[in-house]
């Protein structure tokens, strides 16, 4: 219990000496020890790649799944290290929903049959548009995520102790430069009545403050080129993530094509059930011309005699086009 105790107030003392020399480092008050520019260079590169990994990765989220209760219940699965439930896609939804409906209309009817159809091809697109969310979390998002959640805590970690390496090393110049000034003020002023004389104490601190800077200097470079190796590997991150958005390329390329094939496989089965284009203009002219009858004539007669004009020539030419199909 005792040695922790002593620890802690080591660690303690440490903590608070390091928060005085950042603290004066940006009051501009001590001289700060400046990161080689390659180094520097690194960091700006490896900053610059977390924050667009990390917004490409949020955006991405968003494109597979745009609801946000169900990525939050994603993260908790995943955070809890369980697998996350099969989740029924929109449009497979869509069909249940539509060939559930032709069951109540009777599915022998054109409107129910044509809904089973339709209903089918929807659940179709929604299989495939599963199979496109899972080739992208596997192929795209899990590196992306391994990339933020693991090699970039490690580069962090490394940082971190990268620059509390470098506080240490001000700190023992700042030491060893406060020594020496002492010591040659004493040296200038000497007091031979003292049975210890300043100047020897001053020299022995001033040599204790020199071997500690070289010590943190030592320090200092070898974790200066433990975390340059680390950042030297945001080149093979930006292969690795290359290659894994060519794999995300392809999977949305083959889902497009997939649906678009389920579609025209669709459009063909509806043209073989009967609902022809002269069908089709029929039903919409009828909607078109039913809303405007004898008393909706009078009510805009009544009202604007130019309106009135306008929908009348409008439905006569629609009631032409009627007669042409009929």
């Amino acid at each position: 219990m005792d040695f922790n105790v002593k620890k802690l107030a080591s660690d303690a003392g440490v903590f608070f000496t390091r928060a005085v020399q950042y603290t004066e480092e940006k009051l501009g008050q001590a001289e700060k020890t400046e990161l080689d520019a390659h180094l520097e260079n690194l960091i700006a590169r490896a900053d610059c790649t977390k924050n667009w990994t990390e917004k490409i990765f949020r955006q991405t989220e968003v494109l597979l799944q745009p609801n946000p209760s169900a990525r939050i219940e994603e993260f908790f699965y995943e955070k809890l290290d369980r697998k996350i439930p099969s989740r029924t896609t929109n449009a497979e939804l869509l069909g249940q929903y539509m060939q559930d409906a032709a069951k109540e209309f009777g599915p022998g009817t054109p409107y129910g049959s044509t809904l089973i159809t339709v209903g089918e091809f929807q659940r179709r697109l929604g299989g495939a548009e599963r199979e496109f969310l899972q080739m992208s979390a596997i192929n795209f998002l899990t590196p992306l995520r391994n990339f933020l959640e693991g090699d970039w805590k490690t580069i962090s970690k490394e940082r971190r102790l990268l620059e509390n390496r470098r506080l240490d090393l001000d700190i023992c110049k700042a030491r060893l430069k406060k020594a020496k000034l002492a010591e040659d003020k004493a040296a200038a002023a000497p007091d031979f009545q003292e049975t210890r004389p300043r100047n020897y104490v001053l020299s022995a601190s001033a040599s204790a403050a020199g071997h500690e800077l070289r010590a943190a200097q030592t320090e200092f470079d070898r974790q200066a080129e433990v975390t340059c190796l680390l950042l030297e590997g945001i080149s093979s991150t930006h292969v690795n993530h290359l290659r894994c958005l060519h794999e995300f390329v392809e999977a949305q390329a083959a889902y497009y094509a997939q649906c678009h094939k389920h579609m025209q496989d669709l459009q063909k089965e509806l043209s073989r059930t009967g609902f022809t284009d002269k069908m089709r203009v029929k039903y919409r002219m009828q909607f078109i011309v039913q809303p405007y009858s004898s008393g909706t004539y009078s009510h805009l007669l009544s009202h604007h005699l130019p309106t009135f004009i306008f929908v009348f020539f409008a439905c006569c030419k629609k009631q032409c086009i009627l007669n042409e199909y009929n």
